[in-house]
């Protein structure tokens, strides 16, 4: 019998199953323990987070009040955190071949009706190139996983393109990685390749029902999958990004897990993860979400998102355009910190726009707004589209980013810094209203900045991007 323990480097202790049963009998009994609530509240006002029990007792609670109250609390924090910034990514699909059997994914060994596409570095340029030209600055790439199509040579092979290629003043600053579970040698090559963030979704955490969605490959294997992220660190890499895919299992379930990991994590290495993401199953090739029935409502799906964003205050919390506009707004001010915009989930529909008729993508696309249509839209809503990378290339990541993100001082240079890619974003890539809205918004937010020497230097680099065509200044 596995025995809970979140130092364990072994899965069934760290992410352990009784544990997590044990914790939703907890919650149910205190549901409506209002006492034990309101001090949950109070000590998650002290923006040092609430460990997974905790956080389920208030996923458990529906007091209207107390909703209110860890609504409004997600807000704070959020905007302590993260100030009105939101960051902006795209993924970009370089191979579909895989020889997984996920059922969940259309990508799975079976599936031989979807058109299955590997880009060549040819093709990969014209792909980065068509995102340079929207204005974006930093990529999620994504692959099947196939030793033989997709091996690391490959994955290594198309991050030195996408770093190599600077297009009018286009260039991608960095490149996070979302690939299968791999060695610790593997890690260490991403690493020295300079990734960012190494991004693996655990799908679900509950073993049994993990087997059963993964029937076939080598995603079968529960704990090797499931200790990624401990490899991932032993190879060097100290920003990772965890997720679930929420519909697979009971919400409940997976939201222990999810803290569970984060908080094995801290007890390990001292830094939690760089990024939580919260995609749920939607319709893709040969998938029907309906036939999965741990599907979320829109408004369980906010409750998830304000409770992860006061668990773990310091992360970066990531929605992609599985969700469409409404939803996004409605969880952009309980937590998310990162969206992606103008997302292609084909094999090279970037640069083809057809391939997204071509039966080759991984999931249909909710919100299919441009980037500039996404920029103008936050903005309109009071958020600061940010499109910096200042963190990564500064070398303040792992525990050197979270110990400035935990004590606040992040947002001394993450403020300016998203002004002035935003500037350079307005400069290069935006329609005429979307540059207007943004000159003033900035013009604005200069005036927050409270430390005198860093407003003065921004509004310096801010009058170089628009005067003199200069870029990529950074604090």
């Amino acid at each position: 019998m596995y025995k809970y323990d979140p130092k364990s480097l072994v899965a069934d202790e760290f992410i352990n199953d009784e544990e997590i049963k044990d914790t939703l009998r907890f919650a149910d009994e205190n549901k409506d323990n209002l006492e034990l609530i309101d001090k949950i509240i109070e000590k998650a006002k002290l923006r040092k987070g609430i460990d997974h029990r905790e956080a389920s007792v208030l996923l458990a609670c529906d007091n209207p009040q107390k909703l209110d109250e860890i609504y409004a609390l997600a807000q704070q924090i959020k905007k302590d955190f993260y100030g009105d910034r939101i960051v902006m990514f795209a993924p970009l699909y370089l191979s579909n071949y895989c020889v997984n059997g996920c059922v969940y994914c259309p990508y799975h060994a079976k599936n031989k009706h979807i058109c299955r596409k590997k880009l060549t570095q040819e093709e990969v340029k014209k792909e980065v190139i068509a995102l340079q030209d929207m204005g974006h600055k930093r990529l999620a790439i994504e692959a099947g996983e196939d030793p033989v199509n997709n091996p690391i040579e490959y994955i290594l092979d198309c991050i030195k393109t996408i770093y190599s290629i600077k297009h009018k003043n286009g260039a991608i600053r960095r490149v996070n990685v979302n690939i299968a579970a791999t060695t610790v040698e593997n890690y260490r090559k991403l690493k020295d390749a300079g990734i960012g963030t190494y991004i693996l979704f655990q799908e679900t955490y509950n073993k049994e029902s993990y087997e059963k969605l993964h029937p076939t490959g080598p995603k079968h294997n529960y704990n090797y999958h499931t200790e990624a992220m401990d490899r991932a660190m032993e190879g060097g890499i100290d920003d990772v990004g965890l997720g679930v895919l929420f519909g697979l299992e009971l919400y409940r379930y997976e939201l222990a897990g999810l803290l569970m990991h984060a908080e094995h994590l801290e007890a390990v290495h001292g830094v939690g993860p760089h990024t939580i993401s919260v995609p749920r199953i939607k319709k893709a090739d040969d998938i029907d979400p309906s036939t999965f029935d741990n599907g979320i409502d829109d408004d369980t799906f906010a409750k998830i998102t304000a409770i992860i964003r006061i668990a773990v205050p310091y992360t970066g919390m990531i929605i992609s355009t599985r969700e469409g506009q409404k939803v996004r707004e409605q969880v952009i001010k309980l937590g998310i910190s990162q969206i992606s915009g103008a997302s292609c989930t084909s094999v090279g529909g970037y640069d083809h726009p057809e391939a997204e008729e071509e039966n080759s993508a991984q999931f249909d696309v909710s919100d299919t707004r441009t980037l500039d249509e996404v920029v103008c839209w936050l903005m309109e809503l009071g958020y600061i589209p940010s499109f910096c990378t200042a963190c990564y290339r500064e070398g303040r990541t792992g525990d050197r980013f979270m110990a400035l993100c935990k004590n606040g001082q992040i947002q001394n240079c993450c403020h300016p810094n998203a002004l002035m890619t935003l500037k350079e974003y307005l400069m290069d890539y935006a329609s005429e209203k979307t540059k207007k809205i943004g000159d003033a918004l900035i013009e604005k937010e200069l005036l927050k900045i409270p430390n005198e020497k860093v407003r003065r230097i921004a509004t310096e680099h801010i009058n170089d991007i628009e005067n003199n065509n200069k870029r990529d200044f950074r604090f």
